[in-house]
């Protein structure tokens, strides 16, 4: 089920009245009411992974119970190890078989050897990067003694199914989200207030941002070979834009639906296009997945610590596993193996947590130096972005070699000025919220009613106006 259909527009006001109007005095049941909704919005897809998210999800639930009476330290790691195991085993089948199975076959081409592989016409469940890593997240957490582990079946699937982040994240924490659902939750009208702030918002840079970008990102990608320079350059901003509202808006518009059930989700993106550096980037972009693997696999690996070749081999190893996590396509390895190159001079300078604060803080422009660095670290960040929407390497590399040509000095041949204009806007916007959760927060306590609801009544007609069909987001495909 998409956010941005009208099945959702139907589902959330029932699953709404029904947990704070019938089920509200109960927290098992209003928690049951959530496994249950969860499992309609993810069946609404295809209903038979509903029993691949369970069985795994019912792995790691055993095993939080098994880990919980037990103190031989071999044994917990054998625990330990088998849901590992089991969960990235399945995840590595259903995403990564195919690819693997061709590698081995060009690889043994190379040496004149032909023979004709299995394959298998294998669907990808959707989420399934995401449950599994919010999975794995609990019973590493259980090992390591962060966390009780819960005897609730029903509270495990509520948190593991959780409707609003199941299928694109954030990834949340078990320390983080699972003990909400211990505790009662009351209405508060101002937190449901917000969250419809940001569902809107969300929707906005879904409908109004991605959704128009990508019509002329993947014109100018799939027909690269016909492009002039300028336009192809064009062409990787468009889609630095689509991503980025694609992916933030699924994340404002879950952080926002959670909000209504009196739940809180961890940030996902930070206005990460006014970061200063890259590792200021990747601090704000996708946070919920780069503090993922800090803590679940950089830091174990001995993160900063060592000496320069540890550095080296341990931020090389972060972004790629990062990049590989995206999909099976050396295209995501090599968009991360660039973003380690981009990040490896200011970790080895001690220069990676220069830039904490917000850029041009309680500033309404940005000085000389920060609009600067912000310009030089998007433009890095959209020559990777190449990497990671092209095809194939060959295609990421022909287009790279088409932007730089003489022809990057003429006039873009595809240059949509409704959409260049609704960018700008969009920019502005998000500068002036940059200090706030998201872009839109404080406009309602900052403006008069008459302005408040008019701005508000404009950014639903506006995505109205460009909501021509139901677009899946970018993220459902990893």
């Amino acid at each position: 089920m998409l956010f941005n259909s009208f099945d959702f527009a139907i589902f959330l006001p029932i699953v709404f009245i029904l947990y704070w109007f019938v089920f509200n005095k109960n927290l098992r049941l209003q928690n049951l009411l959530i496994v249950v909704s969860s499992f309609i919005f993810y069946g609404w897809w295809d209903w038979r992974f509903l029993f691949l998210m369970v069985g795994s999800a019912s792995v790691d639930y055993v095993v939080g119970i098994l880990l919980k009476g037990q103190t031989d330290k071999k044994k917990r790691k054998l625990l330990l190890a088998a849901s590992i195991t089991i969960n990235l085993g399945i995840l590595a089948f259903f995403k990564y078989f195919n690819f693997f199975i061709d590698n081995f076959v060009n690889l043994f081409t190379l040496f004149g050897t032909k023979f004709n592989p299995v394959t298998l016409q294998i669907v990808l469940p959707v989420g399934i990067s995401f449950y599994t890593f919010q999975a794995l997240s609990y019973t590493i957490d259980v090992y390591r003694k962060k966390l009780e582990p819960t005897e609730s079946f029903i509270d495990f699937f509520a948190f593991i199914a959780f409707f609003p982040q199941l299928v694109a994240g954030p990834i949340e924490r078990a320390t983080n989200l699972l003990p909400q659902f211990y505790k009662k939750r009351t209405f508060d009208y101002e937190n449901a207030v917000n969250g419809m702030r940001q569902i809107l918002w969300g929707l906005f840079k879904k409908i109004v941002i991605a959704d128009n970008c990508a019509q002329y990102a993947n014109q100018i990608f799939n027909n690269s070979a016909d492009y002039s320079g300028s336009t192809l350059v064009l062409g990787a901003v468009f889609f630095a834009f689509q991503i980025y509202g694609d992916f933030s808006g699924y994340s404002d518009i879950a952080i926002g639906t959670a909000r209504l059930f009196g739940f809180g989700l961890m940030r996902n993106f930070a206005f990460p296009y006014f970061s200063r550096d890259i590792a200021e980037f990747w601090r704000r972009w996708h946070i919920s997945l780069s503090t993922w693997f800090r803590d679940y696999l950089y830091i174990p690996l001995g993160g900063s610590k060592g000496n320069l070749m540890f550095k080296i081999r341990n931020t090389f190893i972060i972004f790629i596993v990062s990049g590989f996590w995206h999909g099976a396509n050396w295209t995501f390895m090599a968009w991360g193996a660039l973003n380690a190159i981009y990040f490896l001079p200011l970790l080895l300078t001690n220069k990676n947590r220069t830039n904490i604060e917000t850029a041009s803080k309680n500033k309404i422009l940005p000085s000389l130096s920060d609009l600067g660095k912000i310009i030089l670290t998007f433009t890095f960040t959209v020559f990777a972005w190449i990497f990671f929407r092209a095809q194939d390497i060959t295609h990421a590399f022909n287009y790279i070699a088409g932007i730089f040509s003489i022809s990057i000095f003429s006039i873009p041949q595809v240059l949509p000025k409704t959409t260049i204009f609704i960018i700008l806007i969009f920019i502005i916007l998000e500068w002036l919220g940059r200090e706030n959760e998201y872009a839109t927060e404080k406009t309602g306590n900052k403006l008069k009613p008459l302005f408040r609801y008019a701005f508000y009544y404009l950014m639903i007609a506006v995505i109205f106006y460009f909501m021509e069909s139901e677009q899946q987001f970018i993220y459902f495909q990893f």
